[in-house]
């Protein structure tokens, strides 16, 4: 069915790197959500009614919030699909994770609503009515929130989306939360005990922990997480394979949303080479690793002393100076500037964001351990803190 689907509605839905493919696979997963869940909440609505019981009715509404929350999806995705213009010029593909945000709160409410009626029901209490229609249509929106749940994760993993992730996980939640309902309407006759109010604050515990989880997941990229590990050692991986490029550091990585992602990164090259042909490689770089990652990547030139044997000399001194002190830490840009009593030894520290030392700290052992190898070395450091 899901196959059947996107091969439907998905024009060239192979082609999932295309902003235009991936926002028709968000608008699909938003549209089967908001006709699945909209029956789905008729048929408890009426379930409900027959049986008098709050937890179906609960449930009802959270199929009702669900629909809306697609529809939010669908937003989402269309407006993350507009092209840059002057006031955003980097797009709007974050509004894919804005749409995933709104979503979470819906949940968060509709968690909160469920478990007030829930309480109010344990108060009053009522043995509840068994119907085998509504066992019926609890049975059947188990089932389509299964297909749902497995629907959505093959869309969203096909299109790297966590917000159509999201979705399903809010429909596995959905499965256990109505299985809970059901084996309330069952139970509650048979064995005369009011489990309704009981159930319905399960069902409220399973939206609400769904609301989290999509509020965290959605997020933390709005915020600015670290970048992909996989993506960071592609690129630097990619960029030392090109002839003259010998190092790479001050790597930074933009997440604008799916698909846009700007990255600048320094390249170091000899700085005894002719810089017409590293301007040559530092471009073909820049285009080649940008179509293959699907990136923008913008690489700056880094000119480094590579054929003096007196600062190789002195640069290997220093790492090792450095390494001592933590082995997490790195040195890049080292330059030698000889004065008239002193040999001042210029260079950058890249320091882990986890590190708890705080650059004075660092400053004052790294020039201890520099000074114990002679004491005319001078230190001068930039401290950079890791954004990858």
């Amino acid at each position: 069915m899901t196959s059947l689907l996107v091969r439907l509605f998905v024009k060239d839905h192979q082609n999932t790197k295309d902003p235009v493919v991936r926002q028709k696979y968000g608008v699909l997963g938003g549209s089967v959500g908001i006709v699945c869940n909209v029956l789905l909440c008729l048929a408890k609505l009426l379930a409900g009614t027959l049986t008098g019981s709050v937890s179906i009715t609960a449930d009802a509404f959270n199929n009702l919030s669900d629909a809306g929350s697609s529809a939010v999806t669908v937003l989402g995705f269309k407006l993350s699909g507009k092209k840059p213009d002057q006031r955003h010029p980097f797009g709007y593909g974050r509004a894919e994770y804005v749409a995933g945000l709104i979503i979470s709160f819906l949940i968060l409410l509709v968690g909160v609503e469920l478990i007030k009626s829930s309480v109010d029901k344990i108060i009053h209490p009522e043995i509840l009515t068994f119907s085998w229609i509504s066992a019926g249509i609890l049975a059947l929106s188990i089932l389509v929130k299964l297909w749902m749940a497995l629907f959505n994760r093959r869309l969203g993993r096909t299109i790297q989306s966590k917000t159509v992730e999201a979705a399903s996980m809010d429909s596995l939640s959905d499965v256990i939360a109505t299985s809970a309902v059901l084996l309330s309407l069952i139970l509650s006759p048979v064995l005369h005990l009011p489990l309704d109010g009981y159930m319905g604050i399960i069902v409220a515990l399973f939206v609400l922990w769904a609301g989290i989880s999509i509020a965290r997941d959605t997020l933390s990229p709005l915020l600015g997480q670290a970048p992909d590990p996989e993506l960071v050692q592609n690129i630097e991986s990619m960029l030392v394979s090109y002839d003259m490029i010998s190092g790479v550091h001050d790597l930074i990585v933009h997440n604008y949303g799916p698909g846009r992602i700007i990255a600048s990164v320094h390249a170091e090259v000899p700085s005894d080479c002719n810089i017409l042909t590293a301007h040559e490689v530092i471009d073909q770089a820049e285009r080649e690793i940008s179509a293959a990652l699907n990136i923008v990547l913008v690489v700056h030139l880094d000119p480094i002393v590579t054929d003096d044997s007196r600062i190789n000399h002195l640069k290997q001194h220093v790492l090792t100076a450095v390494q001592e002190v933590d082995e997490r830490l790195s040195v890049h840009d080292f330059r030698v500037v000889d004065g008239e009593n002193r040999v001042n030894l210029v260079f950058d520290v890249v320091v882990p964001f986890q590190f708890d030392q705080t650059d004075d700290q660092l400053l004052k052992q790294i020039s201890e351990k520099i000074s114990s190898l002679n004491p005319i070395y001078h230190v001068v450091i930039d401290f950079d803190r890791s954004y990858v």
